[in-house]
């Protein structure tokens, strides 16, 4: 358990899924933790789980589908660098030059967090975003998932420096 936080709730998953409206455009959801801002409640956030759509297979086309969950509101396909963002998946089919369909390749961040770590996150405001977006396809692609975690109220101090650091990181 996090210095400055209470565990208010047991372990709890939210489902979530995210789909482009126009292929190769990003698309992003919003799902509402409704997390009460009075009583300084945050999401400790233990695992995600994102599984992405694949990508089409088509020959002498490169192909990719991307997604994230992120804390905070997107306008471009995240990276694990931004602090803000706590998952990423992609699935890539590499076929450019070749007449078959090509080589696939995938790469996510950790579904599960080494036991070493306590969390992989803590949410401070009311909402967390998926992002998806595919490249080369014919149609349009989702991703669907779950977040691990749990609520927990955290001291006045605490909760005020989680809250500004997740709006700055915007």
């Amino acid at each position: 358990m996090p210095t400055g936080l209470k565990q208010s709730s047991s372990v709890v998953s939210i489902g979530f899924t995210s789909a482009e409206a126009v292929a190769g455009t990003m698309a992003q959801n919003s799902v509402d933790l409704n997390l009460s801002p009075l009583d300084r409640e945050v999401f400790v956030v233990l695992a995600v789980n994102l599984d992405a759509d694949f990508p089409d297979a088509a020959a002498g086309n490169n192909t990719l589908v991307t997604a994230a969950l992120t804390t905070t509101s997107q306008t471009a396909m995240p990276s694990l660098a931004d602090a803000n963002c706590l998952s990423k998946t992609s699935n890539a089919i590499r076929a450019g030059g070749f007449i078959d369909s090509g080589v696939g390749f995938s790469s996510q961040a950790l579904e599960t967090p080494p036991s070493t770590l306590e969390y992989i996150g803590i949410i401070a405001t009311n909402d967390f975003f998926v992002q998806v977006q595919g490249v080369g396809n014919g149609g349009t692609k989702a991703v669907q998932g779950k977040m691990y975690g749990y609520r927990a109220v955290a001291d006045a101090s605490i909760y005020a420096a989680l809250v500004q650091s997740e709006v700055l990181s915007a």
